[in-house]
């Protein structure tokens, strides 16, 4: 139940870092769950372990290091389209 519990989360904060950065996550559910996993890491990288914790995710810094990862993949598929065409 705790991996149910943590793929959960980990998909709110992936939508919600979206949300905040007003760019979409590419590959819709799954892409979310990848944005919170990868940026809680990240985030707790940067910022350390601190805040409400809910499925083992820190929840501010998880969702900052996703905002910053939204950012950051939203600018490298942006490149990507520009150099495509």
């Amino acid at each position: 139940m705790g991996f149910l519990w943590a793929l959960i989360i980990g998909g709110i904060i992936g939508w919600l870092a979206g949300l905040i950065a007003g760019r979409d996550v590419p590959g819709g559910v799954i892409g979310n769950i990848v944005a919170g996993f990868i940026g809680a890491w990240l985030g707790s990288f940067i910022l350390g372990q601190w805040g409400p914790e809910a499925g083992g995710f820190y929840i501010i810094p998880a969702l900052i290091g996703a905002i910053i990862l939204v950012f950051i993949v939203s600018f490298i598929m942006k490149s990507m389209r520009k150099h495509a065409s």
